[in-house]
């Protein structure tokens, strides 16, 4: 089950995370079978947890641990709407951090 912010419980659907992996890739180079297979791996790696519930923005940060790993574009779309930036401040902090753990990568 999925605890959301509200308090409310749905079950867990793999769905909504491939939907939100599209979304997020849109016009992006990122191969189908590649949000597929992040999908699955994502869904393993939470199964794996053994927890009978698991808060939504658990989810939303192992999503946007995947996608900062698959593309830099997708993961910022992603987190500005997870993460409801009130501000360009606040998008540029993002966009900051970002270039910074991909140059400690290089």
């Amino acid at each position: 089950m999925v605890v959301k912010k509200d308090g409310q419980r749905e079950p867990f659907d793999r769905d909504k995370i491939l939907k939100s992996l599209r979304i997020a890739c849109n016009k992006r180079p990122v191969a189908t079978d590649t949000l597929e297979e992040t999908a699955a791996a994502l869904e393993r790696e939470l199964a794996e947890r053994g927890e009978k519930e698991l808060a939504s923005q658990v989810i939303g940060e192992r999503v946007m641990a995947r996608l900062k790993e698959l593309d830099g574009i997708a993961y910022v779309r992603f987190a500005s709407v997870y993460k409801s930036f009130r501000d360009i401040d606040e998008f540029k902090t993002e966009m900051d951090e970002l270039l910074s753990s991909r140059d400690d990568k290089r």
